[in-house]
């Protein structure tokens, strides 16, 4: 019956109103009722109507209050007690890639690598010789033989395809013996700066390329037409919208995609609001340095007013720069994606330019060098509101915790990432170095907040999986009992705020998004269940019934 009624979307008033012709002027387009509606606003948090007008929230509070705003055309939705929360946000997302993954293969929960061969072998039957066959999502780590693959099995199984697997993390790929002919991959191609070729028997390329070295196949890859660029950042809209998600922050866009971006957005087909951060080339750098910082352009749809440095790799791959060896490979400390100094440039050219820069740093190494840099720039250039973030922070030396909240730098983390990678985190970093590994209440005890996220496609979409780990600190199936390294955990309302209030405050919106209070645009999710009250092992069955972007239904539960 709730689906129905979201379907319908409302009862219209029964009878007039006196002072109808200034009612008209004042009444509400929708009133929400008979819910339970966290708010995250501070000064009335749960309330149980909300009333609506021009894409805004007007009023919070009682039914009573709220109907008081109803008029003639005025739509009333009753959700029978069900919860509301604000439309959730995802800080660190790339659009373009889940949209490409939705039609290239999915390697997401393969078990071996012979499952990999069999998925792709699939694909190549039914695409036409010489085309090129892309897929994402595989990890070794979830595989009995947790080594790097080889590309012999891929390339006996898919001979007349160029074939390109990305890792799960975006930071490795997988090629087999085409693409690597077609790239003038060999023995002698020498290793990029940044980027590792795994080697096999007299130098031969094994087919795994390593961060920066993936772009030695990468760059013969055709490129994506506009209008199928098109196609696929609406889809990947489309799916974010079904799990909630009502803005994300965009990490690392070049100007040829945020061109579309604008594209769409001035179609009026682009229903999120991205915060887009610039990718680390110069050329767009200065372009929209040039241009400036860009607001809540086509009716809120996109901000582009942030730049993104990669600093490190992936630690699934081993490419995050660690200061001491990885425990399970001696002779390797991880990859340093930049220049010494460039974090540094950067900054300084944001801060005078009114920019953000938000810098991906996975290893201890990394986190320490980008602090010391954004320390350097801010030392040099004074800004009193910079926010500037560190994307991910997911190994910190216990050094350089507090350094967060002296210098005014916010954690951007990805609580999913902590689940997906707690079963063999100390593998790589020992039992000691992984106690600063996704360290969420050592950061918030020193006085910073979190913008939470998944880092999707690398993650699944759904946000409430990166909800259920920041207060759970366990998977899916329950495990570990009690939760991996539990100190660490969220409460309820932090994990909430992480996905609401403190992202929109990581991209500067908070006046504009992120809490349910007067003036703010009306973008909220309508759930199934309470997940601020059901056991945390029920979290992960709640459902989206709809999501709300400005007033607006973007998506509504498709009716049984």
């Amino acid at each position: 019956m709730l689906t129905r009624r979201l379907a319908l979307a409302a009862v219209v008033a029964l009878a007039p109103v006196a002072s109808a012709q200034d009612l008209g002027a004042q009444s509400a387009d929708l009133i929400v009722t008979n819910a339970r509606i966290y708010t995250v606003d501070e000064n009335r948090p749960m309330v149980e109507a909300m009333a609506i007008r021009d894409g805004r929230v007007v009023f919070t509070g009682p039914a009573r209050g709220a109907m008081t705003l109803r008029g003639p055309g005025t739509q009333v939705l009753d959700l029978h007690g069900r919860t509301v929360i604000p439309g959730m946000i995802d800080s660190h997302v790339h659009l373009l890639n889940l949209g490409n993954s939705l039609r290239n293969v999915d390697l997401v929960g393969t078990t071996s690598y012979q499952d990999v061969v069999a998925r792709v072998a699939e694909r190549a039957r039914d695409t036409p010789a010489g085309a090129w066959v892309l897929g994402r999502g595989w990890d070794q780590n979830d595989w009995g033989d947790t080594r790097f693959p080889t590309h012999d099995a891929l390339s006996r199984a898919v001979p007349n395809h160029p074939v390109v697997l990305t890792r799960i993390d975006g930071h490795a790929t997988l090629v087999n013996a085409a693409a690597m002919k077609a790239a003038n991959l060999t023995a002698q191609t020498q290793d990029p700066s940044g980027g590792r070729v795994e080697r096999g028997a007299g130098g031969s390329p094994t087919g795994v390329l390593v961060d920066r070295a993936m772009g030695l196949v990468s760059r013969v890859v055709p490129p994506m037409s506009r209008e199928q660029t098109k196609e696929a950042v609406q889809a990947a809209i489309k799916e974010m919208n079904r799990w909630g998600l009502t803005s994300v922050h965009d990490a690392g866009v070049g100007r040829g995609v945020i061109d579309v971006y604008e594209e769409v957005a001035r179609e009026g087909r682009f229903d999120i609001r991205d915060y887009v951060m610039v990718a680390n080339d110069d050329d767009a750098i200065n372009h929209y340095l040039q241009r400036g910082p860009q607001s809540g352009l086509y009716e809120g749809r996109l901000w582009i007013k942030a730049i993104k440095i990669s600093a490190d790799g992936a630690l699934g791959s081993r490419g995050a720069a660690l200061i001491e060896p990885y425990a399970d490979d001696p002779s390797n400390t991880g990859l340093a994606l930049v220049p010494s100094g460039r974090v540094k440039d950067v900054a300084s050219r944001a801060l005078r330019g009114g920019f953000q820069l938000n810098v991906h740093a996975i290893g201890d190494r990394a986190n320490r060098t980008v602090l010391d840099e954004f320390e350097q720039a801010l030392t040099d250039n004074s800004v009193a509101d910079h926010r500037f973030r560190i994307e991910h922070a997911q190994i910190i030396h216990p050094d350089d915790v507090p350094r967060f909240a002296i210098l005014g730098v916010i954690p951007s983390m990805q609580a999913s990432h902590q689940t997906s990678d707690m079963y063999w985190a100390v593998n790589r970093l020992g039992p000691t170095r992984v106690l600063g590994a996704y360290a969420w209440r050592s950061l918030l005890n020193s006085g910073v907040i979190i913008a939470n996220g998944s880092d999707l496609p690398v993650e699944r979409t759904n946000p409430l999986i990166s909800f259920m780990a920041s207060v759970s600190r366990q998977d899916a199936r329950g495990w570990p009992a009690g939760g991996w390294h539990p100190e660490q955990r969220m409460t309820r309302d932090e994990a909430l705020k992480s996905m609401t209030i403190w992202a929109a405050y990581a991209s500067f919106m908070e006046n504009d998004i992120g809490s349910l209070s007067p003036g703010k645009h009306a973008d909220f999710v309508v759930l199934d269940q309470d997940i601020m009250r059901v056991p945390p092992d029920l979290i992960l069955n709640t459902n989206v019934l709809a999501t709300y972007l400005g007033g607006r239904a973007v998506y509504q539960k498709p009716l049984p």
